[in-house]
């Protein structure tokens, strides 16, 4: 209504052209303009507010669907007090259980802890006339970890033991009986350099696996290690320590691992003390 008042004023004002002077139908004009950018600047303003509006109506009708939800649900808990205090005893017999097994598997972690420390103190005062670079000795994940170097162990491309490395393994031998109740796990591994032959070994999974089995039967046959202690594998060049862009780094590749950790059965019977969901 009001912009048909604003034209009809703009009307008047060029129907009187005739009778003002250019310097006033000049300044009519710009004022005529003007009311038309001040009418659209409030029309934004009316469609803005009644935008919002919009909204606030629809905030509004979600916050009370939302307390209509939180009464029903309120009503409903009210109603079954009983039974949720019933469920609430539960939750804490449940928490009380699982508090005591983690009490326990903490416990049990520090012995493994200590006695794997003992071990590897021990294997390394066994050890301690041995090159570091030939025989390296660490407690990695829970488990007593001896590196052995192939340099020390074997001939290049050869899975036989060289004699004067029997020396060290009967060292380890005599403390993994000492700890009579660890499972040993052997692993052979090489560097990337292809291997290929018609012979055995043929590649570099032959030659990691068979010098790990040459290992597990020395300290079977020669040192008494129980054999059902004993698993013995290779990787090949898959598990590397380090780079084989360098002849050094290919040297620390070529490894045989004697792993020495608690029995599988043990850790199995740590599981069972679990709490379980009834």
């Amino acid at each position: 209504m009001k912009i048909l008042k604003f034209l009809g004023i703009g009307l008047i004002a060029i129907s009187l052209t005739s009778c003002v002077s250019k310097k006033q139908f000049e300044a009519l004009n710009i004022n005529y303009k003007q009311c038309l950018d001040g009418a659209a600047a409030n029309q934004r303003t009316i469609q803005d507010l009644q935008n919002a509006n919009s909204g606030l109506t629809s905030e509004n009708k979600l916050l009370k669907d939302q307390n209509n939800s939180l009464k029903s649900s309120l009503d409903a808990c009210l109603a079954n007090t009983g039974k949720g205090s019933a469920n609430i005893d539960k939750l804490i017999g449940e928490i009380n259980s699982s508090n005591a097994y983690i009490k326990r598997l903490i416990s049990t972690n520090a012995k493994n802890d200590s006695l794997n420390l003992a071990l590897s103190n021990k294997l390394k005062r066994s050890l301690d006339n041995i090159a570091d670079s030939d025989v390296q000795v660490k407690v990695l994940k829970g488990v007593v970890m001896i590196s052995l170097s192939d340099k020390m162990l074997y001939k290049t491309g050869s899975f036989d033991v060289q004699p004067a490395a029997q020396e060290v393994l009967g060292k380890v031998a005599k403390v993994i009986n000492d700890y009579d109740k660890y499972s040993v796990l052997i692993q052979g591994n090489t560097d990337n350099v292809p291997l290929n032959s018609n012979s055995v070994p043929k590649d570099n999974w032959d030659l990691s696996a068979l010098r790990a089995t040459s290992v597990a039967r020395i300290l079977q046959n020669q040192f008494g290690v129980d054999p059902a202690r004993i698993t013995a594998g290779g990787n090949s060049e898959y598990q590397p320590k380090t780079t084989n862009m360098s002849v050094s780094g290919r040297a620390e590749n070529r490894r045989t691992e004697i792993i020495i950790m608690p029995k599988l059965d043990e850790f199995m019977k740590l599981m069972d003390i679990a709490p379980t969901k009834k």
